[in-house]
């Protein structure tokens, strides 16, 4: 059975040109739009048939004589398949594919575009350390990191490296405070609230900034907006006086390692984010 194929002409409005002269008709029509007439009033009609259309433009076939220039534009002869087509194969070259015979314009590729979501994240936290800097050799899409606090006194703990390092001055006593993670505010005994460093704001350009590296990576782009904190990665939340909140993540670099403890604290926040990557399809 023959294969489909493409059928690049639509012939429900097509009509010949209307003279009383038939070779004329012939010859307008194939002007006007040749590769259409011979698909349209020859292969899906009985408009014209092969023997008399090629009887109107044979003369128009010869190597000196090949345009005829009428109302309805310019007729340049036929091809050799085409010749062959008409001629059942008494002239022109035969053995060519159907697909072949017509002039018709090759049908373009159409070319899709599609927005791919990419979701990411701080992915798997049990694996992060928050010890070293993106550039230092942290994987994109960790956790998002403090800066360092400043270290506490030498001889102390970590409960001194977290107060200092979310932007109080070395407490008399670390035993009494709390820092929320969605207020980002610092509580202590017999004071008002304080704002911890950094804030909520400077979080989200820590997160935003770290969000697009992520989606560069990937060759995406961030989705302005998109980026949500977390709560910290728990790794050491401490417990009874140790204990300055639930859901933050902290971390201790002993400055003075074998000399004398002296920590600086950090801490972390888990995130997620979206990037967007144009995908270019090629479709026939």
């Amino acid at each position: 059975s023959q294969a489909a194929r493409a059928i690049p002409w639509d012939c429900s409005d097509w009509q010949a040109f209307a003279h009383d002269d038939r070779p004329t008709t012939i010859l307008e029509s194939l002007a006007e739009n040749r590769g259409k007439t011979l698909y349209c009033g020859i292969d899906q009609s009985d408009t014209f048939t092969k023997a008399e259309t090629w009887e109107a433009g044979k003369d128009r076939n010869e190597r000196d004589d090949t345009i005829y220039s009428g109302e309805r534009g310019i007729f340049r002869g036929f091809i050799a398949a085409q010749e062959g087509w008409l001629t059942d194969g008494e002239s022109g070259i035969t053995g060519v594919s159907r697909d072949r015979i017509f002039e018709f314009p090759k049908e373009e590729r159409r070319r899709t575009k599609r927005v791919k979501r990419i979701t990411v994240g701080s992915g798997d936290v049990d694996t992060d350390t928050c010890m070293t800097e993106l550039q230092g050799g942290r994987q994109p899409g960790t956790l998002i990191c403090s800066a360092w606090g400043n270290p506490g006194g030498a001889g102390t703990g970590q409960s001194t490296a977290r107060y200092v390092s979310v932007g109080r001055s070395t407490p008399q006593s670390t035993t009494s405070w709390t820092l929320d993670w969605e207020t980002n505010t610092v509580t202590r005994s017999g004071e008002a609230n304080h704002q911890a460093t950094p804030s909520l704001a400077q979080w989200q350009e820590l997160l935003t900034a770290g969000a697009a590296r992520v989606c560069r990576a990937r060759g995406a782009r961030y989705v302005a907006g998109s980026a949500v904190i977390g709560p910290g990665h728990s790794r050491d939340k401490g417990s009874g006086n140790r204990d300055h909140g639930d859901h933050l993540g902290w971390f201790y670099w002993d400055v003075q390692a074998g000399v004398e403890l002296k920590l600086r604290g950090r801490q972390s926040r888990t995130w997620t984010a979206t990037c967007k990557k144009t995908v270019r399809r090629t479709r026939r």
